[in-house]
């Protein structure tokens, strides 16, 4: 009966998310070996996906980093080719690297592109064959 508890109560502390992501790559999988196109998908959780623009509280857009680090809560996430920002509210994309190793960042912002930080972030490495 102890351990059912015990489970049970880890099982809860780990929905909660303490310090855990709240962003994911739905697709790929962190290690997969992915062609020089590939398709992309992301989600979140504990948060509404708005247009950039929207400033509503709980709401905000994915930006996808690649080769780089999250950016820190508050700052504004930069739009160039290593961060493409999705302000039109979709959750996926297709993009095209070249072979090798890549990391993935996904990092989530307000609809001024103003980054939620470390626990809306999430990164995944993918081999470009």
């Amino acid at each position: 009966m102890k351990q059912i508890l015990v489970l049970t109560f880890l099982t809860l502390i780990s929905n909660v998310g303490f310090g855990a992501t709240k962003v994911a790559f739905t697709k790929p999988h962190d290690g997969e070996i992915v062609p020089a196109t590939f398709p992309v998908e992301f989600s979140v959780e504990g948060m509404k996906v708005e247009k950039a623009g929207a400033m509503k509280e709980g709401t905000g857009h994915h930006h996808l980093i690649i080769d780089a680090k999250a950016v820190a809560k508050g700052q504004v996430i930069p739009k160039d080719e290593t961060h493409k920002h999705f302000g039109d509210g979709s959750s996926s994309t297709t993009l095209t690297l070249k072979p090798g190793k890549h990391t993935l960042t996904l990092q989530f912002a307000d609809g001024a592109h103003k980054s939620y930080g470390e626990d809306y972030s999430a990164s995944i490495t993918v081999e470009v064959k």
